[in-house]
């Protein structure tokens, strides 16, 4: 197959052909799939989108019209396409939905264990020879409340390493789950879950339900200094409602891998321009908020699940027209 694979990074193309073995015909593009550059793949059996790149119905129609098929996303969100106009042309659309729930989960700790020892502002004085330790109080995690919004496989995984530290288990999900409950998490409504955590990490999917789960209305709920980690996707959180809450010392630490208006930042270098989101800058002018930039999934053997997978999809299409992973 013909593939045109979007948003093309180095180590995207490392991994990609390392996993194809000369079976598909790769094109690789440095710039995001959108309305603008769909022309890019008028002769492409299939392309392989990732989670910034725009895929509505102006571009499903412009694939499906140049007898492109199948929408291979190398990645596990979806929020960026527009199924219903994938089913109105007859294109099939295919994700990865697990690449390393470890890789996440791992991150979301690292961040955690950051923001609470406050490793970043210390790394940064050692390099300017002050090795005063005068603000870099933190707490024990053993014993402190932990409170896990989305259950699925990196919640799990997330659960048991909090478990490790000795750390008390709340979860909420509308589907709960038995690893989890064997974990000793406890399932409780989302305002308990709230009111009771010393921190929270987010491992749901953004829909409709979870759009600003954490917002306006969640602020005067929480409990006074808790520490809050998204690793999922951005618009979990309403920035605005993060920037008010750290103001008002409701939330005492942030640590976000993702954002809401990520789209066309994160994954780029903007080091030599001027910033022009406001919310971004406000958010990283606080000294108890660290942002990364969507690197959480970001190692090799997540990468490799990721373009074994990929190659998968594109096999089993290119076989009999249907997927084990398609949406």
């Amino acid at each position: 197959m013909k593939v045109t694979v979007f948003s093309t990074k180095r180590y995207d193309r490392r991994s990609l052909t390392e996993a194809n073995h000369d079976k598909h015909e790769f094109t690789f593009i440095q710039d995001r799939l959108r309305p603008e550059t769909v022309a890019l793949a008028t002769e492409a059996d299939a392309v392989c989108p990732f989670v910034h790149d725009i895929v509505d119905e102006e571009v499903i129609r412009t694939l499906a019209e140049n007898d492109c098929r199948l929408i291979a996303l190398r990645c596990a969100g979806f929020n960026n396409v527009d199924l219903e106009a994938a089913r109105k042309y007859g294109v099939t659309v295919t994700r990865v939905p697990a690449y390393s729930p470890y890789a996440v989960a791992e991150f979301a700790v690292g961040l955690i264990l950051s923001l609470n020892r406050k490793i970043h502002r210390a790394y940064s004085r050692v390099r300017e020879y002050d090795f005063s330790i005068d603000g870099l109080e933190g707490f024990d995690l053993h014993g402190k409340t932990v409170g896990i919004i989305g259950t699925g496989k990196i919640g799990v995984v997330f659960a048991g390493i909090m478990k490790g530290f000795g750390c008390k288990l709340l979860a909420y999900d509308p589907y709960p789950n038995e690893e989890m409950k064997a974990l000793g998490a406890e399932y409780v409504s989302l305002d308990d879950l709230f009111a009771q955590s010393d921190i929270i990490s987010l491992h749901c999917p953004l829909m409709k339900q979870t759009h600003h789960i954490i917002g306006a209305e969640a602020l005067p709920k929480l409990k006074k200094g808790v520490m809050i980690i998204n690793t999922s996707r951005g618009g979990l959180i309403d920035a605005d409602a993060a920037i008010e809450g750290v103001k008002e010392r409701i939330i005492g630490a942030l640590g976000l891998d993702v954002y809401e208006e990520e789209e066309g930042i994160f994954f780029e270098d903007h080091s030599e321009g001027i910033m022009d989101d406001d919310r971004l800058l406000r958010l990283t002018s606080f000294p108890n908020v660290l942002i990364t930039s969507h690197q959480a999934f970001f190692t090799r053997d997540a990468l490799a699940n990721i373009a074994d997978v990929t190659i998968r999809n594109l096999d089993q299409f290119e076989e009999d027209g249907k997927c084990e992973f398609s949406l």
